[in-house]
């Protein structure tokens, strides 16, 4: 395994994976959470966190991704694939929250099963452009 092309495309993954989530949560459902205060009452992150939380995603999925590699198509389309693959695996777990957080509405679990499902389609598609076959 080439260790660098790892880190670079974990980078590359994880930059495109904090984008897409800041849009998707940030600004399309960001009105959604608010008419869940029961769900949604902490103090707001800081949000470096969550650039470290999609890079180290990122760099262990392009870990996976390369030790797959020959499984999927040439190119960013085969990582997007990747991803969307991954992304479906979190949207389904996304339902545990309504089964274990008191007033956690389904809604919001499609919600952020679907915003999952996006950005990691997104990472895998960085993926996809740094490891190629």
């Amino acid at each position: 395994m080439n260790w660098i092309k790892i880190l670079l495309a974990g980078i590359v993954g994880g930059v495109l994976m904090n984008i897409a989530e800041f849009v998707l949560h940030g600004v399309i459902l960001a009105k959604t959470y608010t008419k869940y205060p029961e769900v949604f009452t902490q103090e707001q992150a800081n949000p470096l966190y969550f650039l470290l939380i999609a890079l180290v995603i990122a760099f262990f999925g392009a870990i996976l991704f390369s030790k797959t590699r020959k499984c999927w198509a040439d190119g960013w389309m085969g990582g997007a694939t990747f991803g969307f693959f991954l992304g479906l695996v979190v949207f389904w777990g996304r339902f545990y929250d309504a089964l274990t957080v008191d007033g956690y509405p389904y809604f919001l679990s499609w919600c952020q099963g679907g915003s999952a499902l996006i950005a990691l389609t997104i990472m895998g598609l960085g993926l996809g452009l740094v490891l190629k076959n």
